[in-house]
């Protein structure tokens, strides 16, 4: 289905004067007028970098979608329609000449197990050139299980993993380390830990970009499971699930509480909190509330609570700037009766 675009004014200036450049440099007074059937020679960028200056007309053999681009060649003026992997793409006739289209290649493109071609369609035959489609940059969604160790099989989800490269990403003190990939979709990785992982980042690279985990191997406190726990439990003994299958942050599982109206808890750990500058939190509940969280007894901080997902990074400042951590207590307090809440991703923020 075509996809029209509203194309800005600086954006048609752009675009206009890139027509306007190809087309002079094809003419030539003393050669005779094309009469065959369309070809391509060369698709390059169209418009304007983010710095504001026009973006150079290099040839390119891989395309972004969302981008403008100039197909140039002869015999395009008959243009009835275009094909990104044999995805038809909206052109403006106004931006078409015998030598030159100008295009924004649609963001819904296909760019896995495609032709990689173009596809120019005129009233006097079809131009194919070869061309890639570009995947958007890589998002990071989780990993599973975050405090893993050398030789352990990992599972990344996410989105665009088309060849993925994944590395221990690259740090201020140390270089990016490769990661063996043991299979991979669009969706998921799976991928065996090298040595010496602990506390690095997980990067996954696509031809576009890269994303970086925001969680660091072996920082975690709860994911699927709570780790280190010494005692503890919920003040009315009741409504306390470490595997709750039926939502999850990051992982497979999440930690259930029913909480009854200010109830709460105590859970004792000895964490050594040198490596640290915060814990982080993901938290969602059956209705909007909030949780008291404090650390060893120190201030109250109040966790959101929302019927959607929310991720909190929290500054130790901001708990009492604890050495280590011995006790977490958890309180509900909406005073309404009670809620029930998940929680995931529990865990540390490296400095």
């Amino acid at each position: 289905m075509k996809n029209i675009k509203i194309v800005s004014l600086a954006a048609c200036m752009a675009l206009m004067l890139s027509l306007m450049f190809f087309s002079s440099c094809s003419n030539d007074d003393g050669a005779e007028t094309y009469n065959g059937g369309p070809v391509i020679e060369s698709v390059s960028p169209s418009g304007y970098n983010l710095d504001g200056s026009m973006k150079p007309l290099t040839p390119v053999t891989l395309v972004d979608p969302k981008n403008y681009y100039v197909i140039h060649g002869k015999g395009l003026l008959g243009t009835q329609k275009v094909y990104f992997n044999d995805f038809e793409t909206y052109f403006k006739p106004t931006l078409v000449t015998d030598t030159d289209i100008i295009i924004l290649v649609d963001e819904n493109t296909p760019y896995a197990d495609a032709a990689n071609q173009l596809k120019v369609v005129t009233s006097k035959g079809t131009a194919v050139f070869g061309l890639t489609v570009a995947p958007p940059v890589p998002t990071f969604n989780s990993f599973n299980f975050i405090n893993c160790s050398e030789g352990d099989e990992v599972t990344i989800k996410g989105k665009y993993f088309l060849n993925p490269v994944v590395t221990l990403a690259k740090t201020l003190t140390e270089p990016e380390v490769p990661v063996t990939v043991l299979s991979s979709t669009l969706e998921q990785i799976v991928v065996k830990i090298p040595a010496n992982a602990n506390h690095r980042n997980l990067a996954v690279t696509n031809i576009s970009g890269t994303a970086v985990s925001k969680e660091a191997i072996g920082t975690a406190l709860y994911d699927d499971e709570l780790y280190g726990m010494q005692w503890g439990g919920p003040w009315a003994g009741k409504g306390v699930n470490f595997a709750f299958e039926g939502d999850s942050y990051q992982g497979e599982k999440s930690w259930r509480w029913e909480f009854g109206q200010w109830d709460g808890g105590n859970w004792g750990f000895n964490v050594d909190m040198t490596p640290y500058k915060g814990m982080r939190f993901a938290i969602k509940g059956t209705k909007n509330g909030r949780v008291n969280f404090s650390v060893n007894g120190g201030p109250n901080y109040v966790l959101p609570v929302t019927t959607t997902w929310v991720y909190l990074e929290i500054p130790l400042s901001d708990l009492g700037n604890p050495t280590s951590v011995t006790m977490l207590t958890f309180q509900e307090s909406n005073g309404d009766g009670g809620n029930t809440v998940l929680f995931d991703d529990i865990g540390f923020v490296l400095k």
